[in-house]
């Protein structure tokens, strides 16, 4: 694969010259865990369903990616492939990544909800050469879904099942004891590790593109981040992280993987939530940080109040994703005996505000954080001109954590030759450099920190033979900060209800976490003179209708 980081080299010396980016991989941090403390536990991961657990020191930790990277190469992958990976939080995804690392392969995470819709489109873009799956996860069939794939992905060599049995298991392909792990595989990745401006993660996000987007990232990218971000929580290697966000979002895998890592620190997955279970893992492995969207706090703080455990160790909970509601913080707060720190972010840029510890608790109810070190922020009018305190505009950021570019799509980088990136937010900046994000000015939905991508479901959505117009707006929701809703004129003479769109995008095999959950059937739609589609009625139809029902 030839991978288009046109965003790295314009801003090379400068970061590195203010010594913003580190220069250090995960393979370098990782052998600093491995000289400090080779013997202390370094993951705990845990299978919420069955509540099996696994503990692997550093150490050991170490012996399991080695044998990964034997397994890998003896396949056939080598520097800068692309190898797909579907698992949830769990030893196997790290033992994977550091493999692909010690190769040079280029990791490529998806999130488990994705079906063939998704993946096929991720996996021929990517040129993914093999693809990782669980046998089985929340009662899908993973492995025959992967396979029945492989005729329309011509890149992809290999179908990995993670808790298969078979000659394509996890254990046989990549864990087998017969692999030479010896000096030979060691000159390789001397020789094809890469260095820290080299892209080690491909991300795909949703978007306004009507197709997701491949977010490349360095090491310098995210460690940039990881490093300011965990100064501002003072965070180190006496904390203990707990992670249940999925690691093939940015929010799992950097601050639930990547950032232990940097700090030495020990790291609990949970491959699915379980709010009493985190609980009770809280208490009883003293776990001091997490990061979640807030239905995780919402949850979390309920189960530590009913099942009555001792979250004393719990030091920040922090909320991104929907601003945090001020009495679930005072709530949270209260019960959870926990600072919540809210904060803004993308996939392209990892965290980029956060709130301080110190800063008094109504910032993280009336605000989304300040600016970390590296980082720049920029509120702009719609001619590009820059606004003043308290006027709300287009939010515009530049700095260390900037992505490297969309795979094979640099057109649609959005940052412009002073380095600044168009976020596609809506946000007002106070006299202290404090943002709240307002909106957006991208036709996304963000459901529970999952982004909709609104285009590509009405795409979908057009090729049912009822459907004369769709729009997608946001519907506001306690619980998740938004639902998608569906707004339909019928064709004439025909008909459809919320039940036989479900089954429609089923039959496309789009994930059911894209599915509209509410169904608007309408003779027309507003429409500006030329035809387009006023959204902005429409979402503000629900939400007076929100605010009615709440009085």
């Amino acid at each position: 694969m030839k991978f288009d980081a046109v965003l790295i080299e314009p801003r090379r010396a400068r970061m590195e010259a203010e010594g913003l980016w580190p220069g250090k991989t995960l393979l370098d941090y990782f052998e600093d865990c491995l000289r400090e403390k080779p013997q202390a536990v370094a993951l705990t991961s845990i299978v919420t369903a069955t509540g099996d657990r696994r503990d692997l020191t550093w150490t050991e930790l170490d012996a399991l990616s080695w044998r990964v990277a034997a397994g890998l190469r003896r396949l056939g992958l080598g520097r800068d492939d692309v190898l797909a990976c579907q698992l949830s939080n769990s030893w196997e995804l790290v033992a994977l990544y550091i493999g692909c690392r010690k190769l040079g392969v280029v990791f490529n995470p998806v999130m488990p909800i994705f079906r063939e819709h998704e993946l096929l489109f991720m996996l021929k873009h990517g040129e993914a050469k093999a693809f990782v799956v669980p046998k089985l996860f929340r009662g899908f069939d993973h492995e025959t879904m992967a396979e029945s794939m492989r005729p329309d992905l011509p890149d992809l060599r290999h179908v990995i099942v993670a808790g298969g049995d078979g000659p394509n298991s996890f254990d046989a392909l990549l864990l087998d004891p017969a692999l030479e792990v010896g000096a030979d595989l060691r000159a390789v990745s001397a020789r094809d590790r890469g260095d820290a401006n080299d892209v080690c993660q491909l991300i795909y996000t949703s978007g306004t593109t009507g197709e997701p987007k491949g977010v490349m990232h360095t090491a310098n990218t995210m460690y940039s981040n990881l490093v300011a971000y965990a100064d501002r929580l003072h965070l180190g290697a006496d904390d203990t992280v707990l992670m249940f966000s999925p690691m093939a979002h940015q929010t799992g895998f950097m601050y639930g993987f990547l950032m232990p890592v940097m700090l030495c620190a020990r790291m609990i997955l949970m491959d699915s939530w379980d709010k009493d279970l985190a609980a009770r893992l809280i208490q009883d492995e003293r776990v001091s940080f997490t990061m979640a969207s807030t239905p995780f706090l919402m949850d979390l703080t309920s189960a530590v109040e009913e099942g009555a455990t001792d979250p004393s160790s719990l030091r920040i909970f922090l909320c991104a994703g929907t601003a945090i509601p001020g009495p679930l913080v005072e709530r949270a707060q209260r019960i959870l005996d926990a600072k919540v720190i809210s904060a803004w972010g993308m996939t392209e840029n990892g965290a980029v505000t956060v709130v301080a510890p110190e800063d008094p608790d109504e910032r993280s109810v009336q605000t989304d954080g300040f600016a970390l070190p590296g980082m720049e922020l920029q509120i702009r009018d719609p001619d590009g001109m820059p606004l003043g305190p308290g006027q709300e505009g287009e939010l515009f950021v530049r700095g260390c954590s900037n992505f490297a570019g969309y795979l094979k799509r640099p057109q649609w980088n959005a940052t412009d030759a002073e380095g600044w990136f168009d976020t596609g937010d809506i946000a007002r900046m106070d006299e202290q450099g404090y943002i709240r994000i307002c909106g957006r000015s991208k036709d996304v939905i963000i459901r529970g920190a999952e982004n909709i991508p609104v285009v590509e479901v009405e795409a979908l959505l057009y090729k049912h033979p009822a459907v004369q117009q769709v729009a997608i707006v946001a519907y506001p929701d306690e619980r998740l900060g938004e639902r998608a809703c569906a707004f339909i004129v019928p064709k004439p003479g025909q008909s459809i209800d919320l039940p036989a769109m479900v089954n429609f995008l089923s039959g496309l095999h789009l994930a059911k976490q894209y599915f509209p959950e509410r169904l608007e059937i309408r003779d027309r739609l507003p429409s500006t003179a030329s035809g387009k589609i006023q959204k902005f009625a429409l979402r503000n139809e629900l939400r007076a209708e929100y605010e009615a029902m709440k009085k």
